[in-house]
């Protein structure tokens, strides 16, 4: 037996087991996406009210109920998602395509609302500066999430900012939806747009360390 095979076989005896990070990752998301949810929605009451009657609107109108829930599943997945592509061979291209699908199926709603809305559209609880409110309560927890990301060593750290950084901008994009008027277009320009642009923002946050390897 040679030296290296000798080195090969002591590195070998040395190794320890693995343990899975699904479960914590698991555990992590659902904390990450709690916290975010409770952050969002008490600096949103801090800020302004709530829209009159919306969580009446709730219970009274089923398709918008579908609406909002159809909404939290897409980000649910989406931070899944968005977590899993921090680790290395993690992330399945079904389970991207899952995610983008979710949230296309969400947006659509707000689409197929120019003809037929869950709601009627009205100008009721309109907050002066939603779409500033949606962009500024996005970045803390899309920080937060890439900061984390980091420490799982992702091999396409834009992509895994982005993920998340959707994810989280439209966490408060979809609270909009009780807190701010309710109207397709008002909702897919003021809301859903700013929450897209934290994904845009979300990897700039990474460009110091980039620089630095470079």
């Amino acid at each position: 037996m040679n030296e290296r095979d000798m080195l090969i076989d002591r590195l070998a005896d040395d190794l320890q087991p693995v343990r899975s990070v699904g479960p914590r990752l698991g555990r992590g998301t659902l904390l990450w996406l709690t916290l975010s949810a409770v952050y969002v929605a008490v600096m949103t009451a801090l800020i302004g009210p709530l829209r009159p009657g919306a969580m009446e609107q709730l219970v009274t109108h089923p398709r918008f109920l579908a609406e909002c829930l159809a909404g939290v599943l897409a980000i649910a997945v989406l931070a899944r998602v968005g977590f899993r592509s921090a680790i290395p061979g993690a992330l399945s291209r079904r389970a991207l395509a899952i995610a983008a699908g979710l949230t296309l199926l969400w947006l659509l709603n707000y689409v197929v609302g120019f003809v037929s809305p869950a709601l009627e559209p009205s100008m009721l609880g309109k907050r002066p500066h939603c779409y500033l409110e949606t962009l500024v309560l996005g970045l803390p927890p899309a920080l937060a999430a890439v900061y984390w990301q980091h420490k799982l060593f992702p091999l396409r750290p834009l992509l895994s900012a982005a993920l998340i950084g959707l994810a989280a901008g439209l966490l408060p994009a979809l609270y909009m939806q009780i807190a701010c008027m309710y109207a397709p277009g008002h909702i897919l320009m003021w809301h859903i747009l700013p929450g897209v642009l934290v994904a845009c923002l979300a990897p700039l946050a990474l460009v110091p360390g980039l620089l630095r390897r470079g």
